[in-house]
């Protein structure tokens, strides 16, 4: 399936690992030096076009830069056409001029952001991943920069291995039925479906495929969905699936990656896979009785829930009506790509930490589109709001350092669950967004740590290099903060 083509680290320019808060290095000053360069660069060439009186093309230059929010993180959308858009043939010689010049400009800055990428990446491998972003957003036709994020030129398109392998194959995509030979679609798109070797009507189908033990297999590129909704339905499931799976993959590149392995994909020297690896497994039920009746064995209490992912049985499970929502497709399957991307023990904070656990799948419900960008957090995400008010209106709030000593039954057998919650997604947003991101980068290895069994509940003080009664007053500067710029808002 075409995945989103998406990119973005959990770090920032002005972020570093934990013990590095405060202390820019020679690359981090140059990233942003460069950086700043390329926003004076746009700035002028706007200006140029003002005074030539191109008003549209100003404001296209500028936009090149992307919306920004301190408390937001925006993960561009970029083309899949290789190469820049085409001018008319008419076109005016000042248009013309505008063209070429912000054209140079984006493939200047992309291939300085890259040199310093190449730089950053043994030292600082998450600030490398950054600059690879800023060079595909500043020339989304980098070759060297696709390649690193999986892409390949095909057709005059960027596409995966696994879309070029789907066409190489006789192939084809369509947004309703998903991958089909390319004989197949004109009979799908009269309402013929081909079944156990024949063709039959779509009613046909969707009559045998009733129960879900014989439902639609679709796969996509990260996963295998069986549903017995429809195999539109499906195919839509999937298309959203494989948008989180593409930003999870590159905000937690290194929960799952090794430093070397980061050297070796910017070195080009990264070995391909040779034995691709097992698809995340998905059931998406028509409603939810048939959610209710199939699950109840395995979980009594199945009744309460909108969705789940059961670890034991590496599958995430979802039902379509009224009660879906997104959020709670990107939560579930937020905890199955962490616990099957990587070896990780079967009950991640059992013992302490859970509420990590819980956090960021909290915290990446808010995946949300704006724009041409998909984007995560913000001002007025539910959880980070109702976080503001446990602790500032309620004066709710557990101490990280007894936080971290609760493990999952300790959390979810609490007659305060929902507020033990609201703390968690808080905290989440905190680690993401404090003071521009100075702790991202401790968080994913809390992440790996809690995931590997390797934490203790002092792991997370350790990691930001500060004790927990300094964190925990962060916390509540953080959260009056938001709730300021909140109020300030128009």
């Amino acid at each position: 399936m075409p995945p989103v083509r998406v990119f973005l680290v959990l770090t920032a320019f002005a972020c570093g690992g934990p013990a590095a808060a405060g202390r820019a290095d020679v690359l981090q000053r140059e990233a942003e030096s460069q950086f700043q360069q390329y926003r004076t660069d746009l700035e002028d060439l706007a200006a140029w076009c003002t005074q030539q009186g191109l008003p549209a093309e100003a404001r296209q230059t500028l936009d090149v830069l992307g919306p920004t929010d301190p408390y937001r993180l925006f993960i561009p959308d970029l083309p899949r056409t290789v190469g820049p858009a085409e001018l008319p043939p008419d076109a005016s010689q000042e248009l013309a001029q505008w063209h070429r010049r912000l054209q140079q400009l984006r493939t200047r800055h992309g291939t300085a952001f890259y040199d310093l990428a190449r730089r950053a990446v043994r030292r600082r491998p998450s600030l490398a991943y950054e600059l690879a972003l800023a060079a595909i957003r500043a020339n989304p036709a980098h070759e060297a920069v696709r390649r690193i994020f999986g892409y390949q030129k095909y057709l005059g398109e960027w596409r995966t291995a696994y879309e070029v392998r789907q066409f190489r194959s006789g192939r084809v995509w369509d947004e309703r039925f998903g991958w089909l030979p390319k004989g197949h679609l004109h009979r799908y798109e009269q309402g013929r479906r081909f079944h156990d070797g024949r063709w039959i009507t779509a009613d046909e189908d969707a009559r045998q495929r009733a129960d879900i033990r014989n439902g639609w297999d679709i796969e996509t590129e990260h996963y295998r969905i069986r549903t017995n909704h429809s195999l539109e339905a499906g195919v839509q499931l999937g298309e959203k699936l494989e948008r989180l799976y593409t930003i999870w993959q590159q905000l937690f590149i290194r929960f799952y990656a090794s430093q070397a392995d980061v050297v070796a994909l910017f070195s080009g020297r990264a070995q391909r896979q040779r034995t691709p690896a097992p698809r995340h497994q998905v059931a998406y039920f028509r409603d939810r009785d048939d959610y209710n009746r199939s699950l109840r064995a395995a979980m009594p209490n199945i009744d309460v829930s909108i969705g789940v992912y059961i670890p034991n049985m590496r599958r995430a499970y979802f039902f379509a009506g009224d009660d879906y929502d997104d959020r709670t497709l990107y939560h579930e399957a937020t905890h199955q790509l962490f616990q099957e991307s990587r070896r990780a023990v079967p009950l991640p904070g059992e013992h302490r930490n859970f509420w990590i656990v819980e956090g960021i799948a909290l915290f990446m419900e808010s995946l949300h589109r704006e724009g041409d960008y998909w984007a995560l957090g913000g001002l007025d995400d539910p959880r980070l709001h109702a976080a503001r008010v446990r602790l500032l209106r309620d004066d709710f709030y557990i101490p990280l350092a007894e936080f971290t000593r609760l493990g999952m039954e300790d959390i979810q057998t609490s007659p305060r669950i929902a507020t033990l919650y609201s703390q968690a997604a808080g905290l989440t947003h905190f680690l993401v967004f404090y003071e521009g991101g100075i702790y991202r980068d401790a968080l994913v290895q809390y992440l790996s740590a809690v995931y590997s069994g390797r934490d203790t509940p002092q792991t997370l003080a350790d990691l930001l290099d500060a004790p927990y009664p300094e964190i925990d007053r962060q916390y509540r500067q953080f959260l009056a903060e938001t709730f300021r710029h909140e109020q300030a808002a128009p």
